[in-house]
């Protein structure tokens, strides 16, 4: 099988796919996105990703034995699945529920946690600052009703979609560990503390997390964010 490319930044989005290939025992060859440099506006990759957003994959094994580019982390999930008839459940009423809960984090909880993160920990430390109390406020509590959504549909099913674990568990796992920068607890959350313990435990779920993590952990130590968030937050529409 020829590997998948996999263009890619330790980020939750980026996360996702890592976990998945990961998870799925798929091959693949990693092409490094800097989203704090600048990578996703190159004209190469924005034939993959017209929304300038990584991850994206090549898999050169594609419908019909030829190539295909596949941008946007939920579309990957959903298509690795069906490639592989792994983690999407047996039936259809399986799939339908995997949907729905993949559809909820890419529309739900992936914006919401972002935003979160941006008006608690990014904005109060850009030139000028931008304290909002109001942001700030707004996302937190809109993190936290979502949050507990996903506690009560965890006290009544082990995994996301369901009594087994499917790409909807991937695609929220990245965000939902990063709970404590959103300024949430998981004391009052105890379904969703005991999912994330058990995912979070998963030997292809660390091995995705800890793909080019040192980069991750070097930007913040080496003072790169600020730079970083030029190129994030700076891009005009």
């Amino acid at each position: 099988m020829t590997p998948i490319d996999l263009y890619y930044w330790p980020t939750p989005n980026g996360w996702k796919i890592s976990i998945a290939l990961e998870e799925m025992g798929l091959p693949y060859t990693l092409h490094l996105i800097n989203i704090g440099k600048g990578d996703q506006f190159a004209p190469e990759f924005l034939k993959l990703s017209p929304n300038n957003r990584m991850p994206a994959i090549i898999d050169h094994d594609g419908p019909d034995g030829a190539p295909i580019s596949i941008f946007e982390s939920g579309a990957i999930l959903q298509y690795l699945a069906r490639k592989t008839g792994q983690f999407y459940g047996k039936t259809e009423r399986d799939r339908i529920a995997v949907d729905q809960w993949l559809m909820w984090q890419m529309g739900g909880v992936g914006p919401m946690a972002g935003q979160a993160h941006h008006f608690l920990k990014y904005a109060p430390s850009m030139e000028p600052p931008n304290d909002l109390p109001y942001a700030k406020d707004r996302y937190r509590n809109e993190v936290s009703r979502l949050y507990r959504v996903l506690d009560t549909q965890l006290g009544k099913h082990r995994y996301v979609a369901g009594d087994f674990y499917s790409i909807a568990d991937m695609a929220l796992w990245g965000w939902v560990s990063l709970w404590e920068g959103q300024q949430q607890t998981l004391d009052d959350k105890p379904n969703l503390k005991r999912w994330l313990d058990e995912l979070s435990a998963r030997p292809a779920v660390q091995r995705g997390r800890a793909l080019a993590a040192d980069l991750r952990e070097r930007k913040r130590e080496t003072g790169e964010e600020r730079e970083a968030q030029k190129v994030l937050f700076g891009q005009k529409g």
